[in-house]
C-alpha cells in the first residue's frame, strides 16, 4: 500500500506549519519592489538600494544556525513563537525608521525582521518532511511550500495595488518615461520623501499586526513537541556526519546558487521593465504575473513527482529556467520580458526539491542543524543582488543594455542547479553516493 502524503493524525499540526510558509513568502515579496522604490526616494544607486536583499537575506545567514541550536535545545513550537516575536519586532521597527528617513535604519529593520523568518524557515522545513513518511517527504514538503507563492501572491498585490501605486515619486517622468524626481526642487522632495516613506511603513507595520495574530493563536493551540525525531547528538558530531554526506553537501551549494537567481529575477524585473518605459506600479503586475506561474507550476510539479524522478525534474527545469534565461539576455525589449517572467516557471520546484533530495538520507538527529545550513544557503539571496545591481548601474555594456547582461548571474546559477539535479539522479540510478 503507498504511504500518505499525509497522514490524518498529523493533518492539524501540517495546515498550522503550512500556513507559517505563507508567511514568511508575503515578507519576501512585498521586500523586492521596495529595492526599486527606495532607490528612487533615498535617490541612491541600484547597487546601493540592493543592500535592502543584502540585510534581508544576510539575516537568514546570521541566525539560521543559532536556530538550529534553539530547536535541539528547545523545542519546534517554541522556535517558531520566538521567531514570530523576532518577525514582529522587524516590521514595527520600520516606524523609526521612517521618522528618521534612514536607509540604513530601513535596512537593520530587515535584517532584524529576518531572524525571525530564519527561525521560521530551519523549523518548518524539517518539520514538514517529518509528518509521515520518507518515501513522500519531498512531495509533502513540495506541497507545504505551494502556499508559500501564495503569500508571495498576496505580498506582491499588496506591493503592486498599495504601496507602489502611492508612491509620489515615482509620479514624475518625461515624454520618454524616464524618472525625474531627482531634478525637482529640494523642498518638493523632502515633502514626497516623508510621504512614500510612511507608505512603506504602514505597510510593514500591518504585516507586524498580523503576524502578532499569527503568534497568539499558535501559542494557544497544543502542538507535538517533535514528530518522528530523534534524541539530539553533539553538534560536533552531526556536523562530522553531514560533511561526509555528498548529497546533502552538493544541496547546500545548489540551494545557494538557486535562492541567488530567484532573488535575482524577481528583484530586477522591475527593472529590466523600467529600461523599457514601464512604471513600477505596472512592471510590478509582471512580477505579480511571474508568481502565478510559479505557485502553478509548484502544483504541476508535486503532481508530475508521482510519475518522475524528483532528481531528473529538478535537471529539466534547471535547464529550461537556463533556456529563457538566455532569451532574457539576448531579447532587448517585450521578448526578453515575456522570458524573464517565463523563469519563474521552472524555478517553482527548485527550493523545496533540492531541500528534499540534501536531507532525504540525513538522520534524524542531524535534521535540525542540517536544515540550518540550508536555510543558510539563503545567504546567495543576499551576496548575489548587489552585484547584479552594480552591472545594472553601468547602463550599457558595449551598446547592449546593461540590465539584459546582468542577467548571466542567473544564468550561472541555473546551470549549478541543473547539474545538482543531474548528479543525484545520476547516482540514484547507478546506486553510487
Amino acid at each position: 500500500m503507498a504511504a500518505k502524503l499525509v497522514e490524518k493524525k498529523y493533518l492539524v499540526t501540517f495546515i498550522l506549519i503550512t500556513t507559517l510558509f505563507a508567511l514568511w513568502g508575503f515578507a519576501n515579496d512585498i521586500t523586492n519592489p521596495m529595492v526599486a522604490g527606495f532607490q528612487t526616494i533615498m535617490e541612491i544607486s541600484a547597487a546601493k538600494a540592493s543592500l535592502i536583499q543584502f540585510a534581508f537575506y544576510g539575516g537568514y545567514a546570521t541566525m539560521a544556525i543559532p536556530a538550529a541550536l534553539f530547536i535541539r535545545r528547545f523545542s519546534y513550537k517554541s522556535s517558531i513563537l520566538f521567531g514570530l516575536s523576532l518577525y514582529a519586532t522587524g516590521a514595527f521597527l520600520f516606524i523609526p525608521a521612517a521618522a528618521q528617513q534612514s536607509f540604513t535604519f530601513f535596512c537593520l529593520s530587515l535584517y532584524i525582521l529576518t531572524f525571525g523568518l530564519a527561525f521560521l524557515e530551519t523549523t518548518a522545513n524539517p518539520f514538514i518532511l517529518s509528518l509521515g513518511s520518507r518515501e513522500t517527504a519531498t512531495r509533502r514538503l513540495n506541497l507545504a511550500q505551494s502556499f508559500n507563492p501564495m503569500g508571495s501572491l498576496a505580498g506582491m498585490a499588496v506591493a503592486s495595488m498599495v504601496v507602489l501605486p502611492s508612491l509620489m515619486s515615482d509620479a514624475h517622468r518625461d515624454v520618454t518615461g524616464k524618472l525625474i524626481f531627482s531634478e525637482l526642487p529640494e523642498a518638493v522632495k523632502a515633502t514626497e520623501r516623508i510621504h512614500d516613506l510612511a507608505v512603506i511603513r504602514d505597510a510593514y507595520v500591518a504585516l507586524g499586526i498580523i503576524v502578532l495574530i499569527v503568534l497568539i493563536t499558535i501559542a494557544c493551540v497544543k502542538t507535538p513537541v517533535a514528530v518522528g525525531s530523534a534524541p539530539a547528538t553533539k553538534a560536533r558530531e552531526s556536523l562530522r556526519r553531514l560533511l561526509h554526506n555528498a548529497a546533502y553537501r552538493e544541496g547546500v551549494l545548489a540551494q545557494v546558487f538557486y535562492v541567488g537567481a530567484q532573488i535575482m529575477v524577481w528583484t530586477f524585473i522591475i527593472h529590466y521593465a523600467d529600461n523599457l518605459g514601464i512604471n513600477k506600479a505596472t512592471a510590478q503586475t509582471y512580477n505579480i504575473i511571474a508568481m502565478a506561474m510559479f505557485l502553478c507550476f509548484r502544483f504541476i510539479a508535486t503532481f508530475l513527482m508521482k510519475y518522475v524522478n524528483s532528481r531528473k525534474l529538478l535537471a529539466i527545469f534547471g535547464a529550461l529556467a537556463a533556456l529563457c534565461t538566455i532569451g532574457t539576455i539576448c531579447f532587448v525589449g517585450m521578448a526578453g520580458l515575456i522570458c524573464l517572467v517565463a523563469i519563474s516557471a521552472f524555478m517553482s520546484l527548485m527550493f523545496p526539491t533540492i531541500y528534499g533530495i540534501a536531507l532525504e538520507n540525513v538522520a534524524p538527529e542531524d535534521s535540525s542543524l542540517g536544515a540550518s545550513f540550508l536555510v543558510m544557503a539563503i545567504v546567495g539571496g543576499a551576496l548575489m543582488p548587489p552585484l547584479q545591481g552594480s552591472i545594472i548601474d553601468m547602463q550599457e555594456i558595449f551598446g547592449y543594455p546593461a540590465v539584459n547582461v546582468s542577467f548571466a548571474l542567473p544564468l550561472v546559477c541555473f546551470v549549478m542547479v541543473t547539474l545538482y539535479g543531474w548528479r543525484r539522479y545520476r547516482h540514484t540510478k547507478t546506486g553510487a553516493e
